[in-house]
């Protein structure tokens, strides 16, 4: 374990004293001054690549001073909570540090939410003013008043592109709305909205920056987890937090060099490990290459050009560039590394990917949004271990406790839930102090995953304690039993969840997604399975095999279980099924 920490008392008297804590060795810093500092040091490097136009640092952050007179001239202050609602695009960021500057705190929203789950969402943080792209506005238009949203800036997606791009993108967006029934216009006329490009131009001068008196007790940003499972809640993320983080994990990706390489943006700025991604290419005066979504032919096109160095991803983005005719004829030699999180990754697809791009090493890490989010990564240069979510960060301690008498460590080799403690870790959930008392003990926090730590101190996720499977007794863990899955030649995708069963309390039922052009039986899967080369105990093996076209998945590509469970549930019920 690494040194222990200095443990103080919260900001927010109703939550528990014994959290957070924060780590002497960390500067404490606010997340503007990792801006200020990249533009210092290099103010004509490229900051953002968008679509062919470059904004350089000293642009980037005469930008974020113009949005933050922007944002005060609305009545924003130190604390108040600002919403977007935006793809990966300049807007984003300028939004991001311009909200750091003035201490206001910034609250990503995932674009593709459902209204009851965006109402919920901005009515929980309490956000007044919000940041919203011009396309997907009808839904959010909808909500809007609900959720107690007083001040809206509509936004247009080619403002910081390159010309031509700039003037025929309109008309591409709205050809791409007729196909898929967006109402046209985006927002409709009796809808008062504030446009981006008015406010800039009118910005008055830009206001003293806030004050962060305690980077370790100020919240940052708010990043929502959980919502697949129940109501979303708001990890509270604090300016100390978001540093650390991006800083531990500059020491560990260290094949970044200062004010030289570029980085790219493909996961999501809302989601912890896009903003992570974000403020990483701060500490290393990076060229941050946006991406407003995953899709083939422009993350192709956009490496080729811009020539990054490292390409921060999850599983499905390095399977769908595995697997594209076209990825081959693209100049990709340019990438050093690529650290790959949200689920497993199989050392299939990253050597595959090694061999496509001639050499960038492809490692998985582990994180959660209430850690900022990274705690484990396998390193770059030494043992990658499959199957492995790698060694902790710099300055983070692990350990193992036992499922049924969480008091106790268990011993090396030996499951146990995963507790984490280190200057990530979240303050809390926002407005939530009975939750986050739960989840945070003595300083630890425990994150409900279950893992196993070698010899050599590297870790195993096995799987989450809510999703564990018993079978007459006997613990089944969903990821060892995908993990052999994957395996099979035939298999893409796989998910495995617990269905009833009258004689055992529950069985395994696993959903398939076949590669393309191949057919498979159930019965030829499941005998697969009992192979005693597979290594599954029989109770292990699936006893139901469900193939599909899809999986339900997060926007970064991890499997939602859970309503593989709920989908399952609905359907007995309504045929009588036990």
């Amino acid at each position: 374990m690494m040194r222990p920490m200095t443990e103080h008392r919260p900001w927010f008297d109703a939550y528990p004293p014994d959290m957070p804590h924060s780590l002497a060795p960390f500067p404490k810093e606010s997340v503007f001054e990792l801006l200020r500092s990249a533009a210092a040091g290099f103010p004509d490097k490229p900051a953002l690549a968008f679509f062919g136009a470059h904004m350089t640092y000293a642009e980037l952050l005469r930008e974020v001073e113009r949005f933050s007179a922007v944002l005060a001239g609305l009545g924003v202050r130190q604390g108040d909570r600002v919403g977007m609602i935006l793809p990966n695009c300049p807007e984003y960021v300028i939004t991001f540090f311009a909200c750091q500057r003035i201490g206001a705190v910034a609250v990503g929203n995932n674009p593709l939410y459902t209204e009851r789950e965006l109402e919920h969402q901005i009515s929980d943080s309490g956000a007044k003013v919000m940041i919203v792209l011009d396309q997907i506005y009808h839904r959010f238009g909808k909500i809007r008043d609900a959720a107690g949203v007083q001040e809206v800036i509509a936004v247009k997606l080619n403002r910081y592109m390159k010309a031509p791009i700039r003037w025929l993108a309109p008309l591409k967006f709205k050809a791409d709305a007729r196909k898929a029934g967006t109402p046209l216009p985006f927002i409709p006329a009796d809808h008062s909205v504030r446009w981006w490009a008015d406010l800039m131009r009118s910005a008055g001068p830009a206001p003293p920056e806030a004050t962060i008196a305690d980077p370790a007790r100020e919240v940052a940003a708010l990043v929502y987890t959980g919502g697949t499972t129940g109501l979303s809640k708001g990890a509270m993320l604090s300016h100390l937090n978001l540093v650390a983080n991006a800083r531990q994990a500059a020491a560990w990706l260290d094949v970044v060099r200062q004010g030289e390489d570029g980085i790219v943006a493909a996961l999501p700025f809302f989601h912890s490990f896009g903003t992570l991604v974000m403020d990483f290419s701060m500490t290393k005066a990076a060229k941050l290459i946006l991406l407003p979504r995953f899709e083939i032919d422009m993350a192709l096109k956009a490496m080729s050009k811009e020539k990054p160095s490292l390409f921060p991803g999850v599983p499905r983005m390095y399977i769908a560039l595995n697997q594209d005719p076209r990825t081959p004829k693209h100049d990709l030699a340019s990438l050093k590394a690529c650290i790959s999180g949200a689920a497993p990754l199989p050392m299939a697809v990253a050597k595959r990917f090694e061999e496509i791009t001639g050499g960038a090493k492809v490692v998985e890490g582990y994180g959660l949004s209430e850690c900022s989010p990274v705690t484990h990564a396998n390193p770059l240069v030494g043992e990658r271990k499959e199957g492995s979510i790698g060694m902790p960060l710099p300055d983070t301690d692990v350990k193992l406790v036992d499922l049924d008498e969480p008091d106790r460590e268990v011993a090396q080799g030996e499951r146990g839930e995963m507790c984490i403690k280190g200057p990530q870790v979240m303050l809390g959930y926002w407005n939530r102090p009975d939750e986050s008392g739960l989840v945070i003990r003595d300083g630890w926090l425990h994150t409900g995953d279950v893992a196993i730590m070698d010899e050599q101190g590297y870790f195993r996720i096995v799987d989450r304690i809510k999703d564990m499977i018993l079978v007459s007794g006997f613990n089944v863990y969903p990821t060892e039993v995908e993990a052999v899955l994957f395996h099979h030649p035939k298999i893409l995708k796989c998910a495995v969840v617990a269905v009833p069963d009258d004689t055992t309390g529950e069985r395994v039922k696993a959903f398939i997604v076949l590669k393309p052009g191949e057919t498979a039986t159930a019965e030829e899967i499941v005998a697969w399975c009992r192979d005693p080369d597979q290594g599954l105990t029989g109770y292990r093996v699936p006893k139901e095999i469900e193939f599909s076209d899809e999986l339900p998945e997060t926007l970064i590509g991890k499997v939602l279980r859970r309503v593989l469970q709920d989908e399952e549930r609905k359907k007995r019920e309504a045929t009588g099924a036990p």
